[in-house]
């Protein structure tokens, strides 16, 4: 009985473990993307990255959009030094299943301290060579 124990112990704190790896990976493109930083964010994305989003709006309707990782890339870092901006995760929802983990993270974006937009990020993350990937990332923006 005492080995059982130790074992389901041993297993939530691995993957207690693997969790915050995971939200430390999209920690560290955030941090990126408030310092304008490709090559951070660059840097725990792979290289396949697919990029998309989902405008709401009861006027226009419903819109999907992609966007390319180069052009991703080049928009962040053509952001005016001017331009005060910051997306705020509200909390994260992760699951993991072997090398596959899937991020659910609400957010409020926020343009020179005024709420611009908000909605929910999803990441899919690929773990390769023990290391987390993003492989997707999908939002909804809704004003």
């Amino acid at each position: 009985m005492k080995i059982y124990i130790i074992i389901l112990l041993l297993f939530g704190f691995s993957s207690n473990a693997q969790k915050q790896d995971v939200q430390r990976t999209i920690e560290i493109f955030f941090d990126g993307f408030h310092q304008k930083d490709t090559l951070k964010i660059q840097s725990v994305c792979s290289s396949k990255i697919i990029l998309q989003s989902i405008s709401e709006s009861v006027i226009k309707g419903n819109k999907l959009s992609d966007e390319k990782a180069k052009e991703f890339y080049k928009s962040i870092a053509s952001i005016p030094s001017s331009m005060k901006f910051q997306e705020k995760i509200l909390n994260y929802n992760i699951q993991i299943d072997g090398c596959l983990a899937y991020v659910w993270a609400p957010y409020e974006f926020y343009l020179n301290d005024k709420l611009s937009h908000s909605g929910v990020n999803t990441f899919t993350l690929f773990k390769e060579n023990n290391i987390w990937k993003i492989i997707y990332l999908i939002d909804t923006r809704r004003k």
